[in-house]
């Protein structure tokens, strides 16, 4: 097992450390956001159309059965 250190606390999967300050935090997400737009610029309709691959089922939909309960 893997220790942490108490200085970072885990967020949506991601280690986020817990000593920063407010403006280090601002900071980060400033530029998380920056990045955000630039990739958005450059691959908008690809990630989408990733999105959509991820959301989507692949294949046919089921048969439909009228007699089938809900």
């Amino acid at each position: 097992m893997s220790r942490r250190s108490p200085s970072s606390t885990v967020v949506s999967g991601m280690v986020v450390p817990a000593h920063w300050t407010p403006e280090q935090a601002l900071a980060v997400a400033e530029c998380l956001q920056a990045m955000r737009e630039a990739l958005w610029l450059l691959y908008g309709p690809q990630m989408q159309q990733a999105w959509r691959e991820q959301v989507m089922p692949t294949g046919s939909p089921p048969e439909f059965d009228p007699d089938a309960p809900f």
